[in-house]
């Protein structure tokens, strides 16, 4: 005759099993969104490390109350919160692409052009209205393409051909 432990313990397993799946699926990109916020290097961002980690611990936790919220967008969310959080305490980056921009444009930049959140979910997202979250946006994203580096010699030929 099995108990409930053995029917809790199977399901565990299958969260656990679940989540590691989405882990393997998600990590990746989660983890280069956390080093754009992060204004950190791809080789060297144990800040993003530690932010990634945080909000996957977070998620882990209230997997299997979840229902049939998508557990990346859970973990997007957290993420962005906890930067944003943490965000007065780390003003520079380390020299990733988006150093030269300010932790709140950095938030919605990466928001809105790498993870493609619409301007009315970010402005929720962070309490602030539509207009300044669009205003913003455009206002980083023409900065850094003011500052961006001339493409190589050999990227222009690429693109000529």
């Amino acid at each position: 005759m099995g108990d409930g432990r053995d029917r809790n313990g199977g399901q565990q397993l299958r969260h656990t099993r679940e989540f590691e799946a989405f882990v393997a699926g998600a990590g990746g990109r989660l983890l280069h969104a956390a080093t754009l916020l992060t204004a950190e290097t791809p080789a060297r961002n144990p800040r993003a490390h530690a932010l990634l980690t945080a909000s996957l611990a977070h998620t882990y936790a209230h997997w299997d109350r979840l229902r049939g919220e998508d557990p990346y967008d859970r973990t997007r969310t957290d993420l962005a919160a906890r930067f944003a959080r943490a965000a007065w305490r780390h003003h520079r980056g380390h020299g990733g692409v988006l150093s030269r921009l300010t932790p709140q444009e950095r938030l919605i930049v990466v928001l809105r052009v790498y993870e493609g959140v619409a301007e009315e979910q970010t402005a929720a997202m962070l309490g602030l209205p539509t207009e300044r979250v669009r205003a913003v946006c455009a206002r980083s994203v023409a900065a850094l393409r003011r500052t961006a580096p001339p493409p190589s010699a050999s990227a222009q030929d690429r693109a000529a051909s």
